[in-house]
């Protein structure tokens, strides 16, 4: 589903991402861990080029992120291309960014009517059945400052569903969130990896990631430290920082 290799990422002088390889399978979830600064926000924007990158390459399902390849030359896609790309990889943010003059049911619907362009019945339906699956059916009539973080964030999950992604992408989709909040989000994210959906997720919830995650990776100061079975990274990490990093989180 992703391959990234050598992935480079400045701003200005300031190299964030230091050669970044990591590669994830259909249907696996791939947890990032690391001290904040480390890149590995920076990296998920780069996943559907909301950064562009320096140097490498990252590509999903065999097609490279942002640019085609003629010959040996990389041509940059044009921002519609680009926007087309991104319909197959949902993303959920720290913050919720839903529009506030919407209904949770009209969140989930914006995307499908105007960028798909499907019908108005066909967008309620499968809104209101992705509202379900986020445990929020009896809030489809809720503004967002009617509803919790958590609920806004479950309604942004479902929004990002909506679109019917091969890849979702979360960046740390519980740090905004009060810690009684956590536990329906996280609970949300179970069940899609239960279901098969593939998933990188930023996070510090060590616990979501030793139980859901098929790999792990750990990463520091724009590299990978350290990376693979969960069991083994979180319970038996073989990098001294990695093991610094773990005796202050856990």
């Amino acid at each position: 589903m992703l391959h990234a290799r050598n992935v480079r990422k400045h701003f200005g002088k300031v190299e964030v991402l230091k050669g970044i390889d990591l590669t994830v399978e259909r249907g696996q979830v791939c947890c990032l861990l690391g001290p904040s600064g480390s890149g590995k926000s920076t990296f998920l924007r780069c996943i559907n080029h909301l950064e562009k990158i320096d140097a490498g390459s990252l590509a999903v399902e065999g097609d490279l992120v942002g640019y085609r390849r003629h010959g040996q030359r990389l041509h940059e896609l044009r921002e519609r291309e680009v926007a087309a790309h991104r319909r197959d990889i949902g993303m959920v943010f720290q913050r919720f960014n839903l529009f506030p003059h919407m209904t949770a049911l009209d969140n989930v619907m914006e995307a499908p009517l105007n960028v798909s362009k499907v019908s108005r019945a066909q967008a309620r339906q499968d809104a209101e059945r992705l509202l379900e699956q986020v445990g929020l059916a009896d809030r489809a009539g809720h503004y967002p400052a009617q509803l919790s973080g958590g609920q806004q964030q479950r309604v942004a999950i479902a929004r990002a569903l909506a679109m019917k992604p091969k890849l979702m992408l979360f960046d740390e989709p519980t740090s905004a969130l009060d810690p009684e909040l956590v536990g329906d989000v996280l609970d949300v994210m179970r069940q899609l990896a239960a279901d098969g959906m593939t998933m990188i997720v930023v996070t510090h919830e060590i616990g979501f990631a030793r139980e859901v995650a098929d790999t792990a990776v750990f990463m520091d100061e724009g590299v990978v430290v350290e990376a693979g079975d969960p069991r083994q990274v979180l319970l038996h990490p073989e990098q001294e920082r990695t093991r610094a990093f773990l005796s202050k989180v856990l």
